[in-house]
């Protein structure tokens, strides 16, 4: 072992002891790190649970039409026959008008085939009841959870839905009347998203409202566990018909994906702060540690240690606080996230808010699911940070001469 390293280790931990600046530096860039393995830990749980919320409500893949799809039958037997592909179903989506008890609302109709639609989503576990998806029929629909909240519209209700060839028959001065549906049950998904604007009902029920036809404006793609979605999509593609396209669910919420990883990208930036600011009292840390080991220094120049030396000396201090810090730091944010439903219920039985966790925040329990390339991220910042830490008293050191460092009281 070189002697600065070795002479390193032995100022920040005399006779094995843990000594006060030492241990107030470590547990600074201890604590920034913890902070950062929970938040990126609790933002991926966060897109983790939307992404499984998506692919369970539409499939991995969506295969789109400009317009619609005239002739779906021969593409979805073309798509189901693919390998890799382990369902498909057809859709007709769009947005309606929707009034009931007075109160008016724009939701998203979606339009499902009830012989398929199970085999690609399961939206099935979402309703309430369970069996409302099977027993759909083209006179009723079922309600997403917050959409009904703001309707007022409950199971047994009839709401009135307006087509948009609404606009079109008032053009030629004909009368349209809205179709009236019965509705018979609820979705929760857990996201409010996907929980506040949809009303679900039949694939022929869409077709009227839309005066589609046979046609359809697209069709959800479930693929095998073990099938890459990515291959399946390059091996569509190819074959599907000129006005049809296969994406992925996330070039479909794109946008919706590029906020959660803007917002998950300004909070590690943001909490990267508490570490630099460890950073900070590690170099004071070490500053002081220069001034209190003048002569030592000096007596080090005198036996012949080079400046280069000396100041390795200060920077593997440095970078033994980071490291220390660091792996203190992961086993506390870890362990932290072990617990974490259990403080989250805790302090809301404390504040009696428990539902209202479920009702604005949709979620009860803190969802968590770490990623290797954020927990790198994080080790690699903090080790860093906390060895540039070092180099200003390095520098100090470095520039000790040995005379007058030894006349130094």
């Amino acid at each position: 072992m070189p002697w600065y390293l070795y002479l390193a280790l032995k100022q920040l931990f005399p006779s094995g002891r843990f000594p006060f600046f030492t241990a107030i530096s470590v547990m600074g860039v201890t604590l920034g790190v913890a902070v950062l393995v929970i938040v990126t830990s609790v933002m991926g749980g966060f897109g983790y649970e939307i992404r499984r919320m998506i692919v369970e409500t539409e499939g991995e893949i969506d295969v789109k039409a400009n317009g619609y799809l005239p002739e779906p039958a021969p593409v979805l037997a073309q798509i189901t026959a693919a390998p890799g592909v382990a369902a498909a179903t057809p859709y007709v989506k769009g947005v309606v008008l929707t009034m009931a008890a007075g109160r008016t609302a724009y939701p998203i109709f979606r339009g499902l085939d009830i012989g398929t639609v199970e085999s690609v989503t399961n939206l099935g576990r979402f309703a309430n009841p369970p069996s409302s998806i099977a027993n759909l029929d083209d006179d009723s629909v079922i309600l997403s959870s917050q959409l009904a909240t703001s309707l007022g519209a409950h199971v047994g209700d009839k709401i009135e839905i307006y087509s948009p060839l609404l606009i079109e028959k008032l053009k030629n001065d004909e009368v349209f009347f809205p179709r009236e549906f019965r509705v018979v049950g609820e979705i929760y998904i857990g996201h409010q998203q996907l929980d506040s604007n949809t009303i679900y009902g039949t694939l022929r029920a869409a077709q009227d409202l839309y005066g589609l036809g046979r046609s359809v404006h697209g069709i959800y793609v479930r693929v095998k566990p073990e099938a890459n979605e990515f291959a399946v999509l390059a091996r569509l593609n190819p074959k599907l018909p000129g006005p049809a396209r296969a994406v992925s669910w996330m070039e479909s919420w794109a946008d919706f994906l590029w906020v959660l990883n803007l917002e998950k990208s300004i909070n590690f930036f943001l909490l990267l702060f508490i570490v630099i600011i460890a950073a900070f009292s590690v170099m004071s840390s070490l500053l002081i540690s220069v001034v209190r080991k003048t002569r030592e220094i000096g007596l080090l120049g005198a036996l012949g240690a080079r400046a280069r030396d000396v100041a390795l000396c200060f920077c593997a201090q440095a970078f033994v606080i980071g490291v220390t810090g660091t792996a203190i730091g992961l086993a506390l944010g870890f362990g932290v996230l072990y617990i974490r439903n259990d403080i989250v219920h805790a302090v809301a039985r404390l504040f009696q808010r428990e539902e209202t966790l479920r009702q604005f925040y949709q979620f009860a329990d803190l969802p968590s699911h770490p990623l290797a390339s954020d927990i790198i991220m994080t080790v690699v910042a903090s080790i860093v940070i906390s060895t540039l830490a070092g180099l200003l008293p390095a520098w100090r050191a470095a520039r000790l001469k040995p005379v007058e460092a030894l006349r130094s009281e």
